[in-house]
């Protein structure tokens, strides 16, 4: 029965550690994302999903500690899920949205490539044509206005298409 209940419980002396812990792997998530941008963010390859696997292993580690146990784990989730909580609250009712969301940014304009724009971004030629594709389109010239929003999603606006410049607004290099 102390076998068993050593694999639920925890150390009290822990239980600040694993607080700390998912405290800096959360800070460190959100400046990694903040570095590498909404690149992270767009569908994902086999390689990709991989990384998002390899980051959930490495984080759940290093936040549950050793020996893991049920309590270690729901402490860590409770600190992530209370930290996400916190963080929404002051993106709401603060200016930290800005500073932690990235802006969008204009990766195609007039059937053109941005290169600096999407260098900046993380993105590559080729999640580019990707999104071309996925808007239904034949080709890049087809294309008034692509961009790559906060949320990792691509946004296309078809050459044509009749749009208020004010959809463009607060867009990074317009």
């Amino acid at each position: 029965m102390d076998r068993f209940l050593d694999e639920l419980l925890i150390e009290p002396w822990r239980i600040p550690v694993i607080i700390t812990t998912a405290t800096g792997i959360y800070l460190g998530f959100m400046l990694l994302a903040k570095l590498f941008g909404s690149r992270i963010l767009m569908a994902m390859t086999a390689s990709d999903a991989v990384i998002v696997i390899m980051f959930g292993a490495v984080s759940g580690r290093v936040i549950i500690g050793h020996p893991p146990t049920l309590a270690a784990g729901l402490l860590g989730l409770t600190t992530l899920m209370c930290l996400e909580a916190a963080f929404g609250t002051l993106r709401r009712f603060t200016g930290w949205g800005r500073l932690l969301n990235r802006r969008p940014v204009l990766v195609v304009r007039e059937g053109e490539m941005l290169i600096d724009a999407m260098r900046h971004a993380h993105i590559s030629r080729t999640d580019v044509l990707t999104a071309v594709r996925r808007a239904g389109l034949g080709s890049i010239t087809q294309v008034q206005a692509m961009v790559l929003e906060p949320t990792g999603t691509m946004s296309v606006i078809r050459t044509g298409q009749p749009f208020d410049p004010a959809v463009l607004r607060g867009v990074a290099d317009h």
